[in-house]
């Protein structure tokens, strides 16, 4: 099955010579949860706008449903919801008007029974009659991704949909999210919060300076990229790393009582069993052993700087 939206060396820059895009290629799969990691100003949002379409891009192509999205904006647009970061909603309009009006907008017929469906499933039916004025910020939060939802889309862009929400709320919205996937609806979003990533993400895209770094299955980045440290504690504080052990570049912690030894899950050999051997060696006795996966936060931050 063809990617519901190609991406093919695009780039953009604007009139102040920022060069927000340059030559991102990518492929995104119908029915995919794709999470894009990046700094602020990295072209995440620069990305977005131009396959929804409110930006034109400077060079190459972008179709959405097989359609370009600057020559069959009609049709691209009409199966695209965006929800964005900044909350703009009419204060004194009630949910169901905004809702109901933004439905209208793409040319759709009103349907209440749908936009029940989306009210209901988002939290909100109980405060349909309620201005916009009178909602907590995560209730608006909700609201626009109703409003992206009423003209049912097949692809929805998030772009940082849970900036400046609690944690409980946070974890309500990857619980939506989820939930809309199931529903067969594909979901691009943009995050900087990294567990939100690890959450709920199919694929991971780490994007900074306009570049695309990569594109990769969550698990088999993990997998490929992620590192594990190995956290020995010590039964006798350690004054120095013997000379046998210099080889392994451990790390001994300020109080002398921990070591510290970082390997590649994805190496054919860890060099757990040689190190433990050469400790032995060195008779230096284990009180305790413990290990610790890296973390996307540390894979993306070790990214950057290395493309930096």
């Amino acid at each position: 099955m063809p990617a519901i939206v190609n991406i093919k060396n695009l780039s953009k820059t604007y009139d102040n010579e920022h060069k927000a895009l340059v030559d991102v290629t990518l492929e995104i799969e119908r029915g995919e949860i794709l999470a894009l990691l990046g700094p602020n100003g990295a072209g995440k949002t620069s990305l977005i706008s131009i396959i929804c379409g409110i930006v034109t891009p400077g060079s190459g192509s972008v179709e959405v449903d097989g359609h370009d999205v600057v020559s069959g904006y009609r049709h691209t647009r009409s199966i695209i919801g965006l929800v964005p970061q900044e909350i703009s909603l009419e204060p004194f309009s009630t949910v169901l008007n905004t809702v109901g009006f933004t439905r209208g907008l793409f040319g759709k017929k009103a349907d209440r029974n749908y936009i029940e469906k989306i009210l209901r499933q988002l939290s909100l039916w109980d405060k349909k009659d309620e201005t916009i004025m009178s909602l907590s910020g995560g209730m608006k939060r909700r609201v626009l991704i109703a409003k992206a939802l009423s003209h049912e889309p097949r692809v929805l862009f998030l772009d940082e949909p849970t900036a400046g929400v609690d944690v409980e709320l946070r974890k309500e919205m990857w619980e939506i999210v989820t939930q809309l996937q199931r529903d067969g609806v594909t979901i691009i979003l943009t995050t900087h919060y990294i567990e939100e990533a690890e959450a709920i993400a199919d694929r991971i895209g780490i994007i900074n300076d306009g570049r695309l770094l990569l594109v990769e299955d969550k698990s088999t980045l993990m997998k490929q990229m992620g590192r594990k440290q190995m956290m020995i504690e010590l039964q006798h504080p350690l004054k120095k790393i013997p000379d046998l052990l210099k080889s392994y570049d451990l790390e001994l912690s300020e109080d002398n009582k921990m070591l510290v030894f970082n390997y590649n899950v994805s190496g054919e050999r860890t060099g757990i069993t040689a190190l433990l051997k050469d400790m032995n060696t060195s008779g230096i006795l284990l009180k305790d052993v413990q290990t610790k996966q890296s973390s996307l936060e540390e894979i993306f931050v070790n990214m950057v700087k290395d493309r930096s």
